[in-house]
């Protein structure tokens, strides 16, 4: 069974030959940094993802976290891997070298964290919720709150998460129920119930900082009154130590499908004892602030799905190279020697398929990192706010893509397994169970869908699609191969497609028709996200056929053949699928929309 996790090759060709990743270190954040430093990083993280996380993956599994006497109780491998990664500095690997960071980029901070994630997913969620909870108080937080907490998280003494879900409300934040009363002493008092909150109670850390949405008593109603506030599982002295319980406790542990080694919890806030809370920022700017961690998770769940689609990809390929059945059809002679399955066509065609999936949302992620990297630290200010802009209109893309397409990945691994995929005896049917909850969280790929077309593309009059279609102008027009030119026109046409279906859309949402323009909102996801990882596999193979010229060993060829032939299939096989997508929008089908609940 292989212990692949991310093809490092492949890795190394998307940072660098696709990215150029290395020219980060010319900037002044970086300049402590090179090619070395980065590949020493992503080396220990493979390693330590192999060694640490990997090895209690399918027991975590098995033996998920349990609920006893009101403690929850964990596999000792669990804290033993998050102590190594924040031991390693991972947890604080993107901040300050003052706060104990490395000043890492975030496109390299990605692709560590690509390894932890394909390794194990379930232990990797306590890092990675941690790390965006920390992120949140250090931009948002006041000197005392960053003092208090920042040290401890990004050491890995206190764990994070997000806890926004109530039982009634669902996804729809604005029925919120949770309440903050202000007290005299400067602090509030919150009372009400949160659930599916990932990391809401476990035994790894010291304390649990939790990062809620409530509402103020008197706010204005809706989403325009929610506030955000620190609500620790433990109150802490001056110097940051945990002291007596705060009113937060555990209502239960959620068995999930898959992603069991994280736990799911339903807690109580200020039902037992009173529960403080700080305010973060301003009153009624909290859902504001939450979308920086919302968004960071968004795009970090795009990268999870991916990377575990691609941890199921390494494991089928490996399969179909070991496993003898059956004959060529061409092979007439039924004793002749039984042929490895990735012989046979149809194989290669789930092989291909998983190929293009993972390789191509791994580099759509990366893309997103990339963006982040040039927000942050780019040199020019005008190209800091246009990768912002990027980044804001592509994050529901860079979420819901990967999300939908990764668990295909794993569900074409288990079936090159055959009956073998379907078993707990081998991995591939844990890689889909945990991936198949990508989908679902952070907002599920539906409320992406509306997103995008109902907000994101309309923003700064469209700002953000034409900054898209300029950079894309850049891929199209450096594909000089026969075979890259070919698919440089079939995505141009495409592209001259979709932007006349956007402005017909457009031009119903002014028309004040929103219900039945968003009803086929999924149809424009599928379009666009299609569109883009058409785009990630331009990209590739223009630097594949640069390369493939001056490649000197079987190795290197084969390996830029192999990105050729998958941005072949895309090209072929997955792009006309977005056909159907722009049939429905030109139409406006409404189909779904004027489906009446008494008729189902």
């Amino acid at each position: 069974m292989t212990d692949t996790l991310i093809d490092r090759r492949d890795l190394a060709f998307q940072l660098y030959e696709v990215l150029d990743t290395e020219n980060l270190t010319t900037r002044e954040r970086f300049s402590e940094h090179n090619r070395d430093t980065f590949d020493a990083v992503i080396e220990t993280a493979d390693k330590m993802a192999r060694e640490k996380f990997a090895t209690h993956n399918s027991a975590a599994d098995k033996d998920e976290p349990k609920f006893v006497n009101g403690q929850v109780e964990m596999l000792p491998q669990v804290k033993e891997a998050f102590d190594a990664y924040a031991q390693a500095g991972f947890i604080a690997g993107r901040y300050d070298y003052e706060l104990g960071g490395m000043q890492l980029p975030e496109s390299v901070m990605a692709a560590c964290n690509g390894f932890f994630t394909a390794a194990n997913p379930g232990t990797a969620g306590y890092p990675f919720l941690t790390t965006a909870a920390a992120n949140l108080i250090r931009v948002f937080g006041n000197e005392q709150q960053k003092t208090t907490f920042l040290p401890n998280m990004l050491s890995g003494r206190f764990s994070g998460t997000m806890a926004l879900t109530e039982p009634h409300a669902g996804s729809s934040l604005a029925d919120i129920r949770t309440s903050a009363s202000p007290t005299d002493e400067g602090h509030y008092l919150i009372k009400g119930a949160k659930i599916y909150i990932s990391g809401g109670e476990q035994s790894i850390t010291d304390n649990i900082v939790h990062m809620v949405l409530a509402k103020i008593k008197g706010a204005p109603a809706g989403v325009k009154g929610i506030s955000l506030f620190i609500v620790p599982k433990f109150l802490v002295d001056d110097e940051g130590n945990p002291t007596e319980r705060n009113g937060v406790s555990l209502a239960g542990l959620i068995h999930k499908l898959g992603y069991r080694g994280t736990t799911s919890t339903a807690l109580s806030f200020g039902d037992d004892a009173p529960c403080h809370g700080y305010l973060v920022g301003e009153p009624h700017q909290g859902l504001k602030y939450m979308f920086q961690m919302m968004n960071e998770a968004r795009v970090g769940v795009g990268f999870g799905a991916a990377v575990i689609g691609y941890r199921g990809y390494m494991h089928s390929l490996e399969y179909a190279k070991d496993r003898l059945q059956g004959r060529r059809a061409s092979e007439k002679n039924p004793e002749s020697p039984q042929v490895p399955i990735i012989d046979h066509a149809d194989v290669r065609r789930m092989l291909l398929a998983q190929k293009a999936y993972s390789e191509g949302g791994l580099a759509l992620c990366l893309y997103g990192a990339r963006l982040m990297d040039d927000q942050h630290t780019h040199p020019d200010e005008q190209k800091r706010q246009e990768a912002g802009k990027l980044l804001d209109l592509l994050t529901p893309v860079i979420k819901a893509w990967p999300s939908e397409y990764g668990p295909k990945a794993n569900d074409l691994a288990i079936q090159v397994y055959g009956g073998a995929g379907y078993t707990r005896e081998y991995p591939v049917e844990q890689c889909w169970r945990d991936n198949r909850l990508n989908p679902i969280h952070e907002g599920t790929n539906g409320i992406q869908a509306m997103d995008l077309l109902g907000r994101k593309i309309w923003q700064d009059q469209s700002h953000g699609l034409q900054l898209l279609m300029q950079e894309m102008q850049v891929d199209l027009q450096a594909a000089t191969t026969d075979r890259c030119q070919q698919w440089a026109l079939s995505l141009s046409e495409t592209l001259q497609q979709a932007v006349k279906v956007t402005q017909s859309l457009g031009k119903s949402l002014m028309e004040g028709d929103p219900d039945k323009t968003l009803a086929n909102a999924s149809c424009y996801l599928h379009l666009f996200g299609h569109i883009m990882v058409a785009w990630m596999w331009l990209r590739q193979a223009n630097a594949a056929s640069h390369a493939l010229g001056s490649a000197n060993t079987d190795d290197e060829r084969n390996f830029y053949q192999g990105k050729l032939q998958a941005a072949q299939y895309f090209f072929h096989w997955e792009l006309p699928t977005v056909a159907q997508d722009l049939v429905l929008l030109r139409n406006q089908d409404d189909t779904c929309l004027n489906m009446k609940s008494e008729w189902f």
